[in-house]
């Protein structure tokens, strides 16, 4: 089971790059190169963040990406929803049907619980705060 997948991973690593120096514009290949992510990879998860309004776009020779966002805003909850949903430990399906013990179940209960404090831990994460650990290596 993965938590965070490889569009979450890159788009989170790209976003750190970019907060280096949130008010000038940084180039997808920059961010690929220091990164060491696929261009082309990089530039599909900057046009979802684009889309998203999480960062800014300008073409040109002195164009690139930067931060629409402050990084105390930008939390990690809301790159996980952005590129995987929302997170499900259990989807409570049988055979690609709704379980119909889904109300009783013992054990969906417990999952619930792991759901909301999974979600709670990432809520508190963000971007600035990932960028404090970083500082603080």
């Amino acid at each position: 089971m993965n938590i965070i997948n490889k569009n979450t991973d890159y788009a989170l690593r790209a976003l750190l790059e970019i907060s280096k120096s949130p008010s000038t514009f940084i180039t997808s290949r920059k961010i690929s190169e220091i990164q060491g992510i696929p261009l082309q990879y990089i530039r599909n998860i900057l046009q979802v963040l684009v889309r998203e309004g999480i960062i800014e776009s300008k073409e040109g020779a002195t164009g690139g990406v930067r931060l629409r966002i402050s990084p105390e805003k930008i939390r990690l909850i809301d790159i996980i929803i952005i590129f995987q949903g929302e997170i499900k430990v259990s989807e409570c399906m049988f055979r690609k049907k709704i379980c119909q013990r889904q109300s009783i179940c013992e054990l969906r209960k417990r999952l619930l619980k792991v759901e909301q404090k999974l979600i709670n831990e990432f809520e508190g994460i963000t971007l600035k705060s990932l960028l404090n650990d970083i500082n603080e290596v």
